[in-house]
């Protein structure tokens, strides 16, 4: 997989200049340096003397604290602590920017663009982009802007950047040659796309901004510059009629998906199509922020909150005893096999392990389902599981009994907030909490008396507040406090062992986009969860049960 990458300049009176770093104090009580952008932003409101400094104005829920120098989120209102180092030392620049940074005066660089770095498709697509406007391609007649009449011989001409001049100078001039490009488009065009026709800052060449003054050669502009060159082209495509096709950078798991997009923009560029590109779409993971008093409790659900404990085994019954409840005997066994052994039925069992009080030939017929296994395999594999008093048939996956898991201990919360999940529009949303500290695993865990980790918590979960949103959540509070929602083991995605992971019953974790399949619209999901829940034993009649 080939993924581009990119060297950042800062001001030298940014935090990063001055070597400052933001950090917070994460789970394992190691310290995590924010993202150099959030880092710029703390320090800005740092330097100002300002009490505190709400994030969300750049998209994360939380609240920087000054005076205690805590982090807080605004909707868990959970604390960590933050840091302020000051001894990260970043290169300085001295003289002119790298070539591919900076914005050359000279309009001889634009006679030949230069070759990609790289043979990625987004280089390729970019470079092509590059050499069809200097070779006046992609529908040269579509996308040529309005000539301008000839400036007069009194202007002055376009300085050369200074050594160590700022990367802003020349996105202030790329968006002063971007509104010359937009402006075939119209005043239509030029209100829809406000960042790219903007006022030129006055850092920017004189003139850049001006219809009277000549636009810089295409062939010098830089990759951030021609992404969006090619955006503002495709808009005046699309505001003076011209048919265009939008290519998505789609978001998968897969390199085919983002290459695929990156080819077909360069075959249509190349075939003189007008090529569209379109951004991502945005990972929504959590609701705007939600105040106290417009949390809700859910009428029917008493209380909004349970917590679990550990719940030993019941004691006192051996498990040919419990066994005895769930099986009928078999004095003439059928000529097959035995699906736990792999032996014949009719032959004694073929288990080698700690030998219960069973006969070894002695077969057993499970009285629901009707599957026979002989009584030593039985025996052996209910002494293997979590032996609280149930049995599962290894055949059809019939439960016998009340089923529990191991989950280990925490909080479960619940209640509505005011606003609507994607597909859901006419009604609330119910938010589920769910935080399990780290520990010491049990006798009931894979690994009893070694400590496991518990990633990610808490964890917020979303349901639709409708009749079969809060059926839902009944039926997730009994698997709640039968322990079935978590387990340990090993993650899926992380590969680490001995710690918390989901336990076959799937939650929606995305509240306002589906772009990680975790989220919603999702109109199959409230059916499929209801049959995981069956599959772990839980259905309305185990409601009457938790009554009872």
């Amino acid at each position: 997989t080939i993924r581009p990458v990119r060297r950042s300049y800062y001001d030298p009176s940014s935090a990063p200049g001055k070597g400052v770093v933001w950090e917070w104090e994460n789970d394992s009580g190691s310290w995590t340096p924010y993202d150099m952008d959030v880092g710029i932003t703390i320090q800005r409101a740092y330097e100002k003397q300002h009490p505190w400094v709400d994030l969300s104005t750049i998209g994360f829920c939380y609240v920087i604290d000054f005076a205690t120098m805590g982090q807080i989120n605004r909707q868990t209102q959970r604390k960590r602590r933050v840091r302020r180092r000051l001894d990260m030392v970043y290169p300085l620049v001295s003289g002119t920017l790298p070539k591919s940074q900076s914005w050359p005066a000279s309009p001889g660089a634009a006679a030949a663009p230069p070759a990609p770095t790289c043979a990625c498709p987004q280089c390729l697509l970019v470079m092509s982009v590059k050499a069809a406007v200097s070779a006046g391609g992609l529908g040269a007649a579509t996308l040529q802007p309005r000539k301008a009449p000839p400036a007069p011989s009194a202007a002055p001409k376009a300085p050369a950047p200074a050594p160590g001049a700022k990367a802003a100078d020349g996105t202030a001039a790329a968006r002063g040659s971007l509104k010359v490009l937009a402006s075939q488009g119209g005043r239509l065009q030029a209100a829809s796309t406000p960042a790219l026709s903007s006022v030129v800052s006055a850092a920017s060449p004189p003139g850049a901004g001006s219809g009277k003054a000549s636009r810089p050669g295409m062939g010098t502009l830089n990759r951030s510059h021609l992404q969006r060159l090619a955006i503002a082209q495709s808009r005046v495509l699309i505001a003076s009629g011209v048919p265009t096709v939008p290519v998505k950078n789609l978001n998968g798991s897969s390199p085919v998906n983002p290459a695929l997009a990156g080819i077909t923009g360069i075959l249509m560029s190349a075939a003189g199509l007008p090529v569209c590109l379109t951004r991502p779409p945005k990972l929504v993971l959590h609701p705007p922020p939600v105040s106290k008093s417009e949390i809700q409790s859910i009428p029917g659900i008493s209380h909004t909150c349970r917590k679990t404990t550990k719940k030993q085994a019941k004691k006192g019954k051996t498990p040919e005893e419990v066994l005895k409840k769930y099986l009928q005997k078999v004095r003439h066994p059928p000529d097959e096999d035995c699906t736990i052994c792999m032996e014949r039925l009719s032959a004694p069992s073929g288990y080698k392990g700690p030998q219960p009080a069973i006969k070894p030939d002695l077969v057993g017929k499970l009285a629901k389902c009707g599957h026979i296994f002989h009584l030593h395999c039985l025996v052996a594999m209910y002494n293997n599981g979590n032996k609280d008093g149930s049995l599962q048939c290894p055949t059809c996956k019939t439960i016998y009994g009340v089923k529990t898991g191991t989950q280990p201990p925490g909080k479960m919360e619940y209640h509505i907030i005011p606003h609507a999940l994607p597909g859901h529009s006419d009604c609330k949303t119910i938010r589920i909490i769910y935080n399990i500290p780290p520990g010491v695993q049990g006798p009931e865990h894979p690994n009893p008396g070694k400590s496991f980790t518990a990633r990610g918590f808490p964890r917020h979960c979303y349901l639709p507040d409708s009749e079969k949103g809060r059926k839902v959540l009944k039926l997730l509070l009994v698997a709640w406090d039968r322990r079935l929602i978590f387990a340990i083991g090993t993650s899926s995605t992380t590969g680490e062992s001995d710690t918390v992971i989901w336990n076959e019953i799937h939650h929606k974790t995305e509240f306002g986009s589906n772009l990680t399949g975790h989220g919603y619209p999702d109109i199959n999901y409230l059916d499929n969860v209801l049959a995981e829940l069956a599959a772990q034993g839980i259905t309305e009649e185990s409601l009457a049960q938790e009554k009872d």
